[in-house]
């Protein structure tokens, strides 16, 4: 199936609440009709590299991504077909043997920090939302996520977030929020921002085709 599909990207800084506006959009429009991809699956396999020199990779910087490969699903969505979705193990910095399939939908939603500052990506959004917080809250969210969710330390996120994190967030994220069509402030908890943007895309599936030629 091809046409009357809707391409979303919701970018942001590192824990600035883009899970909360995505699964906002996911339960307005409906789960049933969203391919919801997290840029985070992208991660290049290190594997290759000990241990010890995985945990000092820059994972911020967008050339840890293959970024590449998301353009071509996108695409293949874009065209109703299946993607194999890559599963990366955060805690071992490597990719999983297995992939998830994602079928194609009307709305296509992509989630990530580094979205808007690769211009292929940037291209194939139909509606492009930026996530903004203190970048406080956002320390605070990511500590507890990367210790609680992904296997860290305490010392390793803090390492981590001031050897790499803020910097890239400087360079590269920051800086993509001039690309985006709607802002949402106040980290994700903007009941009324998410609305707007739930009813856009709502009117946009009956606009015709969504995706790029």
């Amino acid at each position: 199936m091809a046409g009357n599909r809707v391409v979303v990207g919701v970018s942001g800084g590192t824990a600035s609440g883009k899970t909360t506006i995505s699964e906002a959009i996911l339960e307005r429009v409906g789960r049933e009709r969203v391919a919801f991809i997290q840029h985070d699956a992208y991660y290049r396999d290190l594997s290759h590299l000990p241990f010890a020199a995985r945990q000092q990779a820059n994972f911020d910087h967008p050339d840890a991504l293959e970024s590449d490969l998301l353009v071509v699903h996108l695409d293949a969505l874009c065209r109703g077909e299946t993607v194999a979705l890559p599963v990366y193990d955060f805690a071992r910095h490597i990719r999983l043997p297995e992939t998830r399939p994602i079928e194609p939908k009307p709305v296509i939603l992509v989630e990530g920090i580094l979205i808007f500052v690769e211009k292929g990506l940037r291209e194939r959004f139909d509606i492009k939302v930026y996530v903004d917080a203190d970048a406080d809250l956002r320390f605070i969210r990511r500590l507890r996520r990367d210790i609680d969710e992904r296997g860290r330390t305490l010392d390793s996120v803090i390492e981590q977030y001031l050897s790499t994190v803020r910097l890239m967030h400087l360079e590269f994220v920051e800086p993509s929020k001039r690309y985006a069509d709607v802002i949402i402030p106040t980290g994700g908890f903007n009941p009324v921002a998410i609305d707007m943007v739930a009813t856009r895309v709502m009117a946009m599936l009956g606009e015709g085709d969504g995706c790029p030629d």
